[in-house]
């Protein structure tokens, strides 16, 4: 066994998964205990007195041409968490092996690590050089570990890794590790997606999610992009019927033409507010400093950051505090709110002064 697949879990390697049938439309469904009946108020298109389609083949085929690559290439899951839970889980020994992450970022490659019994080893990104990953490190650490979790545009620092630094990861990490690129922000960002290199590197892993930019995270829709074998495995490991109808019927109705020119005319408009936003608020002398962001978010250092989570909690605005996050000492997220959200924050800021 070859490729990314025999970095697995060696048990899971031979594992046989559930199996549910997968009926014709046309025929009557006495194999699943299912109930005949649907509620008055069910409108949803498959009933949902019915089990949802198993491989969510519909779906997994517009997020294929979504993002460019092969249906066999994507497994839809129940938003980025799941795909996250779902590799630590299938790469991941209890007691034996572990990951790498960078902080500061996203707290569930930690998380999900530690539920499964893998030690997590921290390599800081590089706070002195707008939060880039220290490769050397980085690398060193991957040799032994079975994950590498980067979040590009990072989360909460809104830079993006480099296509160069995550081809060098994966050149180097090369049949040791998989590097795993978080890409939950990548429609707010100006450079290409990770998507480009997965030709060259079968270990590398792209994650993408409908929640931020196409306004679906109610129906916890995310992508996991990777080689087509490790694809097949990673589905044996999800439970039966992985992603309920309610959000696959959301996924369907959004991954549509005219549904998609309307999520991209609103990424357009929120990275113009992003702007306005950063212009508005580096003019406030509470603010120290204002990274630069890809997110449709901003990472803002404030001289006194509890009491501008005080105000704003007390307008009925919630901001994110990682003032206590290493690194970040008086930092707190904003997330890019419409026009009058973002006025009415910038207001209570000023009110400071």
């Amino acid at each position: 066994m070859s490729g990314p697949v025999s970095l697995a879990r060696a048990d899971l390697r031979q594992f046989v998964p559930y199996e549910s049938a997968v009926p014709r439309a046309d025929m009557t469904r006495l194999h699943a205990n299912e109930s005949p009946w649907r509620h008055d108020w069910d409108d949803t298109d498959r009933g949902l007195n019915r089990y949802p389609e198993p491989r969510n083949e519909k779906v997994a085929g517009r997020l294929a041409e979504l993002y460019g690559v092969g249906t066999d290439e994507v497994l839809v899951t129940r938003g980025s968490d799941d795909a996250i839970d779902v590799l630590v889980r299938a790469f991941c020994e209890a007691g034996r092996d572990s990951v790498v992450v960078c902080p500061p970022t996203f707290g569930m490659y930690a998380v999900a690590a530690r539920l499964q019994g893998a030690t997590v080893r921290e390599i800081p990104l590089l706070a002195d050089r707008e939060f880039r990953p220290d490769l050397s490190a980085t690398v060193a650490a991957g040799e032994t570990a079975k994950i590498v979790f980067l979040c590009s545009p990072n989360n909460p620092t809104g830079n993006i890794v480099s296509a160069e630094d995550v081809s060098l990861l994966c050149d180097r990490l090369a049949d040791r590790a998989l590097v795993v690129v978080d890409e939950a922000y990548a429609e707010f960002a100006a450079g290409p997606s990770a998507v480009t290199l997965r030709a060259r590197h079968d270990n590398l892993v792209i994650l993408r999610t409908l929640s931020k930019a196409y306004a679906l995270a109610g129906a916890r829709i995310g992508a996991l992009i990777g080689d087509a074998e490790m694809v097949r495995l990673l589905r044996g490991v999800l439970p039966p019927y992985p992603v309920p109808t309610l959000s696959l019927e959301a996924a369907e109705r959004l991954l549509v033409p005219d549904a998609l020119d309307r999520a991209r005319a609103e990424v357009a408009s929120t990275v113009a507010r992003r702007e306005w936003l950063a212009t508005a608020l580096s003019g406030l002398k509470e603010i120290q400093r204002i990274w630069p962001s890809e997110g449709n978010f901003l990472l803002v250092r404030f001289r006194d950051a509890d009491s501008a989570l005080t105000a704003c909690r007390a307008g009925g605005i919630l901001l994110r505090d990682f003032s206590r996050a290493p690194g970040l000492v008086g930092c707190v997220r904003i997330t890019v709110g419409d026009e009058d959200q973002n006025r009415a924050l910038v207001d209570i800021l000023r009110s400071l002064c």
